[in-house]
């Protein structure tokens, strides 16, 4: 059920609005009657079809472009990054998720609220049992992997700006308009069969919508609060199961001893290194997924009244989503 509640900002300017979080909040923003302007690399985009909102063209190395984004905005969100669990192609995470990030900040008007869509993985890690929240410093264990450097170095930078900023840091998100796909793509792997074994570790999953809701109603909060934005703490047997149940796929048998994990990295990184290229399955990927992803979002429910929406509910949404596009 969406957010009823009134906007706290009446012009928004979005980054990243043909992703997974990015359309579904331009999808809120536009039925509440928000001003939406988006930046949009090649536009019209099918992701806004039919939607009253306004495309400026352009990239986030597009200085001109931002700043016809974000002219006359109340609230700018951005939520443009380079989403992807790998040990290459670094320069291009930090043109994106850096470089990026402080061409936004050069942009904004000083008058404007921005909200920064980090992610958990900027954050550090504990375990199931006592869950990471906002005040747990990063921590080594995925150090060295791109997206994970260059989220927590723009992190600091909105951190260290003069802007009037909050910092909200989404979970595993699953949920509907999940176009390319992005996290969607393992339901779907699921649903196709390929699950059978998962990975040794867990993650925090949340619906799309929740995420939405809690993110508009904190674009009104103080400036520098920070929040997790997730629901519900599954390993990913768990959640494979869960993924399978709701798609008719068979559930997997069981979860990969954390020895198959490490060595399966050892010879991604020997492959790496003999020049072979990286796939979806690298040496990274398989690394984080062995992971305890858990946190807590107890902030989010006291401060935002953040929603929790079952996890089943989010991944029914998301496979309807994909079974009728």
């Amino acid at each position: 059920m969406p957010n009823t509640a009134p906007l706290p900002h009446l012009r928004w300017a979005v980054t990243g609005g043909t992703g997974l979080l990015g359309n579904n909040l331009v999808r809120s923003l536009v039925a509440a009657g928000a001003e939406v302007r988006v930046l949009s690399r090649k536009g019209p985009r099918r992701e806004f079809a039919g939607l009253a909102v306004t495309e400026i063209e352009g990239d986030l190395d597009d200085v001109g472009a931002l700043s016809r984004l974000v002219e006359g905005a109340d609230c700018v969100v951005h939520a443009a990054a380079m989403v992807d669990i790998r040990c290459g192609d670094r320069d291009r995470f930090e043109s994106v998720n850096v470089a990026g990030t402080a061409n936004v900040l050069a942009a904004l008007p000083a008058s404007a609220r921005l909200v920064h869509v980090s992610t958990v993985d900027a954050l550090g890690m504990r375990s199931r049992e006592a869950p990471a929240d906002e005040d747990c410093p990063p921590q080594p264990h995925e150090a060295g992997v791109p997206y994970v450097d260059t989220k927590r170095a723009a992190d600091l930078l909105v951190q260290g700006s003069a802007a009037d900023w909050i910092i909200v840091y989404p979970t595993y998100m699953l949920g509907p308009w999940d176009w390319r796909p992005s996290s969607g793509r393992m339901i779907l792997e699921i649903a196709t069969g390929k699950g059978k074994l998962a990975p040794g570790g867990g993650n925090n999953f949340v619906h799309v919508g929740d995420v939405v809701d809690a993110l508009i109603t904190a674009s009104g909060k103080r400036r520098g609060g920070r929040w997790i934005l997730g629901n519900e703490n599954l390993s990913y047997a768990e959640a494979w199961a869960l993924m399978a149940t709701v798609t008719g796929a068979s559930p997997p048998l069981g979860s990969l001893p954390r020895w198959v994990g490490s060595g399966a990295a050892a010879a991604l990184d020997a492959a790496r290194a003999s020049g072979l290229r990286e796939g979806d399955i690298n040496a990274a990927s398989v690394r984080m997924s062995f992971l305890p992803h858990y946190f807590s979002a107890a902030r989010a429910r006291r401060e935002l009244g953040m929603r929790q929406t079952p996890v089943r509910e989010a991944i029914e949404a998301a496979w309807t989503f994909f079974s009728t596009e």
